[in-house]
C-alpha cells in the first residue's frame, strides 16, 4: 500500500512538473495599457474583483488614473479586498459541497458518517448563502461610498 502510495505521488509530481514548465520559457510581455483595460472591475484570474474597483479609474489616453486619496480611499481599497475575500469562501463553499457529497457516498450505510457528510453538506451550502449575501452587501457599500 505504501508503495503504491508513492508511485501515484511521484506520478503526480511528474505531471505537476510537467505542466509548470511551460511557464519556465514563456516570455515576459507588456501590455499597452487601454481604457479597457483600466476600467474593468474584474480581474482575469477567477474572475474576481481588481483591488482598485471602486477607486473610480479612468483612462486619460495614455495610462490609467486612479482617484486614490489617503486616508479617504482606504475603504474603497478594504471592501474591495473584502470581495475578494468573499468570494474565495463561497468557492470554498462549494469545495465543501463535494467534499460532503462524497462522504455521503462513500459512508456505506453508517449512520455516523452519513450524518457527519449531512452535517457538512449543510454547513456548507449555510456559508455559501453568507457569502452570496455578503457579496451583495459589500458590492452595495462599494458603489455608494465610491
Amino acid at each position: 500500500m505504501l508503495k503504491r502510495i508513492f508511485s501515484m505521488l511521484m506520478i503526480t509530481l511528474f505531471f505537476a512538473v510537467a505542466a509548470f514548465t511551460v511557464f519556465m520559457f514563456a516570455t515576459e510581455t507588456t501590455a499597452a495599457q487601454s481604457a479597457e483595460y483600466c476600467t474593468r472591475e474584474s480581474g482575469k484570474f477567477l474572475d474576481f474583483p481588481t483591488w482598485y474597483k471602486y477607486l473610480n479609474p479612468t483612462f486619460d489616453g495614455t495610462e490609467c488614473k486612479l482617484d486614490v486619496s489617503i486616508p479617504e480611499s482606504i475603504p474603497n481599497i478594504v471592501l474591495a479586498i473584502f470581495e475578494i475575500l468573499i468570494r474565495v469562501a463561497g468557492m470554498l463553499a462549494v469545495i465543501f459541497v463535494v467534499v460532503g457529497g462524497f462522504q455521503y457516498l462513500t459512508s456505506t450505510g453508517e449512520p455516523e458518517k452519513a450524518k457527519n457528510a449531512r452535517t457538512t453538506i449543510i454547513n456548507a451550502l449555510v456559508g455559501m448563502m453568507i457569502a452570496m449575501f455578503a457579496t451583495v452587501i459589500v458590492n452595495l457599500i462599494g458603489r455608494n461610498i465610491g
